[in-house]
This record gives structure tokens, sequence and C-alpha cells, in this order.
């Protein structure tokens, strides 16, 4: 009698844990379906070389990776190599204190609009540890200023050459990113 109710209750767990991973298998494949966004713009007619040199955060989206980073957002591409660029990021945190990080961007020759930057060090690049690694494309720019955006839409930065942006040029951009598919409800503006 205990071993028919024990195998009675093995079944009905079996038979729960079957259901229960059957709706969390379709509840996965609604959600994919339903958050799948269109690919991000990489600018077709991009030049490298002018796109090289300081950019100011204007405004971001949210990052895990900076969020201690309070103004003097800053990056600096620097050409290295045939297909690699230097990444120093920089910035003034809340407590007071500047601080840099170097990475590596590397890009495509055919569509040198679009990087994956990493922040490991070169020895451990063969890793894909999703912090320290990021695809994004450089979505428009008129090179004084810039809309740019990571291909999984996590990312998007407002760049200029200065520390400030025309406010007709911001407006362009919020629209830009949001046809792009971005939320900009919770943009980040740099003082």
């Amino acid at each position: 009698m205990i071993y028919q109710t024990q195998k009675t209750l093995i079944n009905v767990c079996l038979q729960t844990c079957i259901l229960f991973f059957s709706a969390e298998i379709a509840f996965a494949d609604t959600i994919i379906v339903e958050t799948k966004k269109a690919p991000v713009t990489s600018m077709k007619d991009f030049d490298l070389n002018r796109y090289l040199g300081r950019w100011y955060e204007i405004a971001r989206l949210p990052m895990r990776f900076n969020p201690h980073c309070k103004t003097d957002i800053s990056s600096k591409y620097t050409l290295e190599s045939d297909s690699k660029i230097k990444v120093d990021n920089q910035c003034l945190q809340t407590d007071g204190k500047t601080i840099h990080v170097i990475g590596t961007a590397t890009y495509d020759k055919d569509m040198p609009s679009k990087f994956l930057v990493s922040f490991l060090p070169t020895w451990a690049d063969w890793l894909s540890f999703g912090k320290l690694k990021y695809s994004f494309s450089v979505i428009d720019t008129d090179y004084k200023t810039a809309l740019t955006g990571g291909t999984d839409h996590k990312y998007l930065w407002i760049l200029s050459r200065t520390p400030q942006i025309d406010t007709a040029t911001y407006k362009a951009y919020l629209e830009e990113a949001r046809r792009e598919g971005f939320d900009t409800s919770k943009l980040i503006v740099n003082k």
C-alpha cells in the first residue's frame, strides 16, 4: 500500500513537472516572438577616419558597467591597426574621481559603422562575458554629432564632439532612436 502511494505521488509529480515545463517552453516562445525587434540600422556611407577622435556623451540608456559615472563622460577612438580601434572611455564618478577604461573595438571593413567592443584584456578576448563585450552600430552621424546603438537594443548613445548639443539635433536623434525600436523613456541625459 505504501509502495503504491509513493508510486502515485511520483507519477503526479512527474506529470506536474512535464506540464510546468511545457507551459514554460510555450510561454518562452511567445515572449521571444513578441519582443523580437528589427535589426539596428548601420550607416552605409560611413567614413571611419572622420569618426575617430573624442566624443562626449550627451545621453544614454542605463548600463550596468558604468553605474557610477556622473558627468564628463567621453570616449576617444584611435585607430591601432587595419581593423582595430583603441577605445578610451572616461568619466567623473559620483565620488569625484575620474576613471579611464581602455578597450578595443573591431569592425568589418565591409560595414565599418558596426563595431564589436571588448574591455577584456587581450589574452582573454576569446571569452564571451556579456558585460565586457557588446556590439553597436553608428546609426547616424554628421561627424559633429552621432546616434549610436547596441545591436541588441539594450544600449543607446547620443554623442557630440562638444559637451553640448543643440535641441533640434537632440530631438531628431530621439525620434530616429524611437523609429529604430529603442525605449527612449529611460534615457539618462548628462549634465
